[in-house]
């Protein structure tokens, strides 16, 4: 609806023979209707979501990390930081923790 709207408004602005120049234009958080608010501390979560996260970290927990993810999260993302000297996650991956035995 957006593009169309925008295509829409080109049509009625350009006008062979005259120099354009290049914009973008950004609509950065768009939200719903009911989902904004201007206080800090306030939810802003639609009433849903929380169901749909506890659903989505229960097929992540039975499947393996990273089974399903949100549509806005790439599979290969074009850049990720360098994990080869990063911190082991002793406190929340259990795969992760140290074995001691004593003889």
């Amino acid at each position: 609806m957006i593009t169309q709207a925008a295509l829409a408004g080109l049509d009625k602005l350009y006008r062979p023979g005259f120099a354009f120049s290049k914009a973008e234009v950004l609509l950065m958080d768009l939200c719903g209707r009911g989902e904004f608010t201007d206080d800090l501390f306030a939810s802003g979560q639609p009433a849903n979501s929380e169901k749909v996260m506890a659903v989505l970290d229960s097929i992540n927990a039975k499947w393996g990390r990273g089974t399903l993810r949100p549509g806005v999260v790439p599979a290969a993302p074009a850049w990720s930081m360098r994990r080869e000297l990063m911190s082991q996650s002793f406190t929340t991956r259990v795969d992760q923790l140290w074995r001691v035995s004593a003889r």
